[in-house]
């Protein structure tokens, strides 16, 4: 199989069947150099070809700047390509929010009902369909999940509701649970959310501030230990509240 061409910045390996997936690492072109803040991103991938395609996309954006796996520098994105949600990816995604403390945007061919709770319970807000996945989705993918939103194809987040809401919604909490319950403020953020819309919108549909929006979701979040606007909605259509 042919490698990677050293001038693209793509580390030269071969894939073989069994190995882990790809990582890549860019040197940023001068011309996008400047005092401009851009997301570091990460690209992990099952194989080369894979990884130069989303690679070359995503090279000559300004908002982003491509960094090695290894570098571990805060705020960065990393965006794993899928092609089945088996364990190993399931444990992968796990890997990188929870112990590398790095946001994820899942590209995948295909998510089953039974693996979506499963992948965002891993943590992950931001889901691309591979057949849709050029630049600029992933872009906004990326931007998403950088400022800590969510990001849902429509026919994906129709079937997380679908499947949350026909969950039983009367469990009881067990001893040191978290205190459950929705403010209305709350119930009008999440339901908002859930519609797909971005902060900016959701303060401009409430006439609230964007730091209000923010305020809000932080609270939440923290107060029932949900990881993200997708385990938020998940767990607000589960409750009933909308």
């Amino acid at each position: 199989m042919a490698q990677a061409t050293a001038s693209t910045g793509v580390r030269n390996s071969t894939l073989r069947a069994g190995e882990r997936t790809e990582s890549v690492v860019l040197t940023t072109p001068p011309e996008l150099s400047g005092t401009t803040t851009r997301i570091p991103v990460t690209v992990h991938a099952p194989d080369p070809i894979s990884l130069a395609g989303v690679t070359s996309q995503l090279s000559q954006r300004p908002e982003i700047r491509l960094v090695d796996e290894e570098s571990r520098q805060p705020g960065t994105v990393a965006v794993l390509l899928a092609v089945a949600l088996d364990e190993s990816t399931l444990s992968r995604l796990r890997q990188l929010v929870r112990t590398d403390g790095v946001r994820a945007v899942l590209v995948a061919n295909l998510i089953r009902e039974a693996e979506l709770l499963q992948v965002i319970d891993c943590g992950v807000g931001a889901i691309v369909w591979r057949h849709e996945a050029t630049g600029q989705r992933i872009l906004q993918a990326v931007l998403a999940a950088s400022r800590g939103d969510g990001d849902l194809p429509s026919d994906l987040l129709g079937r997380l509701m679908t499947q949350v809401g026909i969950m039983h919604r009367n469990a009881k909490h067990l001893p040191g649970d978290p205190a459950s319950g929705l403010t209305p403020r709350e119930v009008d953020v999440l339901r908002l959310v859930a519609e797909g819309m971005e902060t900016g919108e959701i303060a401009g549909k409430l006439s609230y501030s964007e730091r209000t929006v923010k305020n809000v979701m932080h609270s939440l979040t923290t107060r029932l230990r949900l990881r993200n606007r997708a385990h938020a909605v998940a767990y607000a259509l589960r409750e009933g509240y909308i």
